[in-house]
């Protein structure tokens, strides 16, 4: 299993302990790419998907329903096993 996998299957597996840092890597991993946003807040878009991932620290954290947002678009983008 890569890195990838390894990574988008840790952010499905406990989505209320999703860092920053990660979300935002997985953001780019989906083929999303950094729109907007600057210090707290990262905002991402992919071309031909009306929904963007918005994403703010939290003390090196995401909120659920941003962790929810995210694993929505792993589990469109992801190919995961």
């Amino acid at each position: 299993m890569n890195t990838k996998a390894k990574l988008l299957l840790a952010i499905v597996a406990n989505p209320k302990q999703v860092r920053f840092a990660d979300a935002c890597k997985a953001a780019r991993l989906l083929g999303f790419a950094h729109e907007a946003g600057a210090g707290s807040h990262r905002a991402f878009a992919r071309e031909a998907e009306p929904t963007g991932l918005n994403f703010q620290n939290r003390n090196g954290f995401i909120a659920p329903y941003q962790a929810r947002q995210l694993i929505a678009m792993i589990e469109k983008y992801g190919d995961l096993p």
